[in-house]
């Protein structure tokens, strides 16, 4: 449990090497959403998963605080908590708006930052309805369509269990692709939180809105995006990509929005390339 002033936020260190923090999506999910998928990086990189505020095991907050900017702000304050002195930022779906969102809040505080599958503006999730009308196969839309909106009125872990069961063949490229059933075996024991989920549902995620300040971040960034992700589309990547003045975009063309599962050894590699590139 580390102190990021006002809270503790749950932290799982694995390995040793060059700190990267590892932010989970979601919201609402914790850290358990890596897995074991990123622990092949372990050898040079000290990986540091952290559940986000009032998430998972991390203590809870006033869900006044629950925002992209405090949870942009507790990068920078877990980073001195830890006495970090050179680090990266890793952001994942929900994790990559509170990601993006750190590098232009603290230009230059992470030495680099990767962005995966995320977006850095809301009006990019317009797509998401579209995308929901046109899913296939058909008989499994309604399922999907209808965990999409169950998010804003779930109440217990088990209802986010259940509706991130229902909700991950649109996160994959291939609806029936096998690894779903893997990743939910690779992933078990996660802490649910479902009144943050609740809250940003409500709240249009959290209204990630930096497009206009990429071009205020110094550090070097990777985008990374799947071809086929129908929640962040690629759109938003080459958004990102285009607006910040040292960035790499690197798109995954097995892939749907869950790239570290789909082409794990290829996500390993090209994050593993980025981090130890001098």
């Amino acid at each position: 449990m580390v102190s990021v002033g006002d809270a503790r936020l749950n932290v799982v260190e694995r390995g040793s090497g060059f700190p990267l923090i590892a932010l989970h999506g979601g919201p609402g999910l914790d850290h358990r959403m890596f897995g074991d998928y990123l622990d092949a990086l372990t050898d040079e990189v000290r990986l540091l998963l952290v559940d986000q505020r009032a998430q998972g095991r991390s203590e809870r907050s006033p869900e006044g605080t629950w925002t992209l900017e405090r949870m942009a702000a507790d990068v920078d304050a877990l980073a001195r908590s830890l006495e970090l002195e050179r680090y990266a930022v890793l952001g994942h779906s929900y994790g990559a708006f509170v990601a993006l969102q750190n590098a232009v809040d603290f230009p230059g505080a992470a030495e680099r930052t990767i962005v995966s599958s995320g977006l850095p503006s809301a009006r990019f999730l317009g797509n998401v309805e579209t995308a929901l009308a046109e899913f296939e196969p058909v008989e499994l839309r309604d399922r999907v369509t209808a965990s999409w909106e169950q998010e804003k009125r779930v109440r217990t872990p088990e209802e986010v269990g259940a509706l991130l069961h229902d909700q991950l063949p649109f996160h994959f490229r291939d609806p029936r692709d096998p690894a779903i059933a893997e990743f939910e075996r690779r992933t078990a024991g996660a802490v649910y939180s479902p009144e943050v989920l609740r809250h940003f549902a409500n709240e249009d995620y959290g209204g990630i809105e930096v497009e206009d300040r990429l071009g205020e971040i110094p550090q070097s960034v990777l985008v990374l995006v799947g071809r086929y992700d129908r929640t962040c589309q690629l759109a938003g990547a080459d958004a990102i990509a285009a607006g910040i003045p040292n960035a790499e975009l690197v798109v995954f063309e097995r892939s749907g929005h869950m790239t570290y599962v789909e082409e794990n050894e290829r996500y390993v590699d090209v994050v593993r390339s980025f981090l130890t590139d001098d």
